[in-house]
């Protein structure tokens, strides 16, 4: 007669469980041994007693395996978000600790750490303060540069300014000499005393016509007769 059929329930008896679960596991082992070989197929086989051992088979290996369930079980829109949500939480962690080292460059928030944290801190700064001057002397030195070509530029130019002003100078010098000359000469040809003439009062009179009153005092040993002007006011013209 055949055996009967198993009723599928937990074996309450520990020693009988433990024989079955041997017996079944190498055999389950087996059949997936099989099966990758009959079939050319990839079989991966994990199994976890009661006590937590564990047992796998893998035909290719177990963790490319996964690696494959992985890929094709899982939605490529839900893998995105999970690495979208894994980039911003790497990004959030990256901006509070360079938060945090800001502060420690500034002197703030330095009670948490350590001697050695402090040794590093204090590396840093001298070597950013060394960075700092070593950048300032090398501004100070191209500023100086610039500023003594300029000058060079500015004595070259003064240089020529100077000889084009000498230039022009003895140019004007030498037409002022010129017209200077020709002016001496113009006024010793042009403004000659007649020697005829001694005196421009010595010449004589015209007469002239003498309209209205005048009060004429007559000089001395002037020939005009003093009643005529006495009386009338009336100067003759030749008397002008």
């Amino acid at each position: 007669m055949g055996r009967g059929r198993v009723e599928l329930k937990r074996i309450e008896n520990k020693i009988n469980r433990q024989v079955t679960f041997s017996k079944r596991r190498n055999g389950l082992l087996k059949k997936a041994y099989e099966l990758s070989v009959l079939c050319d197929a990839e079989v991966a086989l994990i199994i976890f007693s009661s006590r937590g051992k564990l047992y796998e088979f893998g035909s290719a290996g177990i963790n490319k395996t996964l690696e494959r369930y992985q890929r094709c079980c899982f939605n490529p829109q839900d893998n995105s978000i999970e690495r979208e949500t894994q980039e911003a939480t790497k990004l959030k962690a990256k901006y509070e600790s360079l938060q945090r080292t800001q502060r420690h460059l500034l002197g703030e928030d330095l009670g948490p750490l350590s001697v050695k944290e402090l040794q590093n801190l204090e590396k840093q700064l001298e070597g950013a303060l060394a960075l700092a001057r070593q950048r300032k002397t090398q501004i100070m030195i191209e500023q100086v540069e610039d500023l003594r070509k300029k000058e060079r530029q500015l004595g070259d130019i003064n240089k020529q300014l100077r000889i084009k002003l000498e230039t022009e100078g003895q140019s004007f010098k030498a037409i002022q000499d010129l017209w200077n000359s020709a002016a001496a000469g113009a006024g010793n040809s042009n403004f000659s005393v007649h020697p005829s003439h001694e005196s421009p009062m010595n010449c004589d009179p015209e007469p002239a016509l003498q309209i209205g009153y005048l009060n004429y005092l007559p000089s001395e040993g002037s020939s005009v007769p003093k009643n005529t002007v006495g009386e009338t006011n009336f100067i003759q013209g030749w008397v002008l």
